[in-house]
């Protein structure tokens, strides 16, 4: 019963998603060739939404779902190690048009070559996770 409110609000995301056309492949290009400031006020006004709800849920100490308060440990700052995964996430939303979050929302939404781009996230997510260990961390 407890996952039930993660399919609520993953219907909410992908409704959200949709009707800001933040799936666009047009309006990512546009973003990516700085034409246009839609995505940027999306991605922002998320970055600053989850930041004040962050907030208020540690300030207020609301419990998760699973009964335990919400907490938030920084991850130290490694500049050549975030660049660089920065990049890799960075040219794949680049080539794709999408970064994880839409995946999902423009396979619901029919697209169902989405299917070979999510294929290929897990395959480099699992190939990350086999090969982690030989990586600086």
């Amino acid at each position: 019963m407890k996952n039930i409110s993660f399919f609520i609000v993953g219907i909410f995301f992908g409704i959200v998603m949709t009707k800001s056309e933040a799936i666009s492949w047009f309006r990512i290009h546009e973003m990516f060739r700085f034409e246009s400031f839609h995505m940027y006020g999306i991605i922002g006004t998320a970055v600053v939404l989850g930041a004040a709800v962050i907030w208020g849920m540690k300030k207020f100490k609301i419990k998760t779902l699973a009964g335990s308060t919400v907490t938030y440990n920084p991850m130290q700052l490694s500049p050549k190690r975030h660049i660089l995964a920065g990049s890799i996430f960075g040219l794949g939303w680049a080539l794709v048009g999408c970064c994880p979050g839409p995946m999902y929302v423009l396979l619901g939404n029919g697209y169902a070559i989405m299917i070979l781009v999510l294929l290929g996230a897990i395959l480099g997510t699992y190939t990350y996770g086999a090969v982690m260990d030989k990586l600086p961390h």
